[in-house]
């Protein structure tokens, strides 16, 4: 078998912050041997979120077998999934902000016992429904937990809590015409009807800004998607939510915006 060398673009702090955790959780469970130490199994578990590595190819990498490579990655992303920020913590983030941007992705899947739920007319494709919530400067704020692709972006925002979440802090907050009747703190721009006068100037004039302003927002999704294991979910559908988080809480100690 061949093998290369592959660069994962991340700082060391990242990777230095996963192994303390790691290392923390095996001292409290007393854990006595490992095929890989703590550094080695927190860079295997990078390789795979980051750069989308499947099990097979950890396992020829790290010299260990398949089923240890995925018992090595879910037992990491469980761990930081579990120092995510709830839908309320994260709106007491965003209080902070002058505004933050609401958007909607689809994160494509490809392993499902029942298509229907799943399946976004949207995109024409299988997948899961992700909120991301970002900042003035594009930065991810927070992603809620993964719905079936079929859920509407203003019903997920409001199932996950987000928009009662940010309505009751006065956290004014930019969406697209998607979450048009949101109400609350939620501004979405103006949109035509074919039964309605055209839209005038002025409203022409506000919408263009609201895009400006909104198009921000684009950066955080771009930069969830960043991470290559979110390219197409091989896993149960279920999972999603723990995986997104995971993410989440490594992009914002990548970023060093994790209070954790």
């Amino acid at each position: 078998m061949l093998s290369y060398r592959a660069a994962i673009p991340l700082s060391n702090h990242t990777l230095i912050r996963l192994a303390e955790l790691i290392r923390t959780r095996r001292a409290e469970r007393r854990c006595r041997w490992r095929r890989l130490d703590a550094s080695r199994q927190a860079l295997l578990v990078l390789a795979h979120l980051r750069n989308g590595d499947t099990y097979a190819r950890l396992a020829a990498g790290f010299a260990i077998g398949t089923s240890t490579a995925w018992r090595y990655v879910r037992e990491a992303v469980d761990l930081l999934s579990m120092l995510a920020d709830d839908v309320h913590a994260a709106v007491i983030r965003a209080d902070r902000l002058a505004y933050t941007i609401l958007d909607g992705t689809l994160i494509p899947i490809d392993r499902l016992a029942d298509e229907r739920p799943y399946y976004s007319g949207k995109h024409r494709r299988h997948g899961v429904n992700v909120q991301v919530l970002a900042d003035p400067s594009g930065r991810i704020v927070w992603a809620s937990p993964a719905l079936p692709g079929a859920t509407h972006d203003l019903t997920a925002a409001r199932a996950t809590g987000l928009i009662d979440a940010l309505t009751a802090a006065g956290v004014k907050t930019f969406a697209d015409k998607g979450y048009q009747g949101a109400g609350g703190s939620i501004r979405t721009p103006f949109k035509g009807h074919r039964l309605r006068p055209p839209l005038s100037r002025h409203q022409r004039s506000v919408n263009r800004a609201h895009a400006r302003i909104r198009a921000c927002g684009e950066r955080a999704v771009a930069t969830l998607k960043t991470w290559k294991v979110l390219t197409r979910l091989r896993c149960c559908p279920h999972r999603a939510t723990t995986i997104v988080q995971a993410i989440l809480v490594l992009q914002l100690i990548e970023e060093g915006r994790h209070s954790g």
